[in-house]
């Protein structure tokens, strides 16, 4: 006979995960698997990857119609969405970035990374032939199947980043060069987790996002996809957060 979870309470926040570029919600696995068995609630919103303003307004719908407080949780490119979806939407208790985007007003991604020395990310970007359908235009991003595993997820079996490099969801290339337009961290508590052998954010800008935000802020030895390889570390920071709303 399964063991049954005691669910928290009715009114505990509930857990939004917000995935990034070149993903999708399934690297959320195991920390799903770490939060519910804690018996935390849990939603992976969908994230288009088409364009800044669209994935926000998509993310803030999802956190928007839960009824009581959203922490919301974002990786990557996923950070940015959260940062703009979370402004002003009053039941956001709370941020948690995972070696993620955290922008401010008026900044894109490509700003932010802009005064950082490049990464091997960018060494291995491919751009598609065709126009990004459902974006402002210009073509889609993905990485190169040969560089994946070391520009994103070194930490992982070999067998895991192909797998992982032939499944990639690709993101239009204007979602990284449009602005945000909200800034929720400036209001909300944050926290952060940097990702100390990073080869696709840069360390430097993940601890400038951090400092400057005012999030808590903690660092593993891991790569862009320490979440994956180790998912009880996120969900360890995760359930700090939801002690502290």
């Amino acid at each position: 006979m399964s063991e049954t979870v005691q669910l928290t309470e009715p009114g505990a926040p509930v857990v939004v995960l917000v995935h990034g570029a070149y993903a999708d919600a399934s690297g959320f696995t195991g920390v799903i698997r770490e939060l519910t068995a804690a018996g935390h609630r849990v939603v992976a919103a969908p994230n288009p990857l088409r364009g800044l303003a669209g994935d926000a307004a998509v993310v803030r719908a999802v956190a928007g119609g839960i009824h009581g407080p959203v922490l919301l949780v974002g990786h990557s490119y996923g950070g940015a969405v959260i940062t703009q979806a979370s402004a002003g939407l009053d039941n956001v208790a709370g941020l948690v970035y995972i070696a993620a985007f955290g922008l401010d007003e008026g900044e894109s991604c490509a700003d932010l990374i802009a005064p950082f020395p490049p990464s091997m990310l960018a060494e291995t970007i491919r751009l598609t032939s065709y126009e990004a359908h459902g974006a402002a235009g210009g073509p889609d991003m993905y990485i190169d199947p040969d560089g994946f595993h070391e520009s994103f997820c070194a930490d992982l079996p070999a067998e895991m980043a192909l797998a992982m490099s032939l499944a990639q969801r690709p993101i239009a290339a204007a979602a990284f060069a449009e602005q945000a337009t909200g800034a929720g961290w400036k209001s909300i508590p944050s926290w952060y987790q940097i990702a100390r052998h990073d080869n696709a954010l840069s360390p430097q800008a993940q601890r400038f996002m951090a400092e400057r935000m005012g999030a808590s802020t903690e660092e593993v030895d891991g790569s862009h996809a320490a979440f994956i390889a180790q998912p009880r570390r996120t969900a360890d920071l995760i359930k700090a957060a939801l002690s502290k709303l």
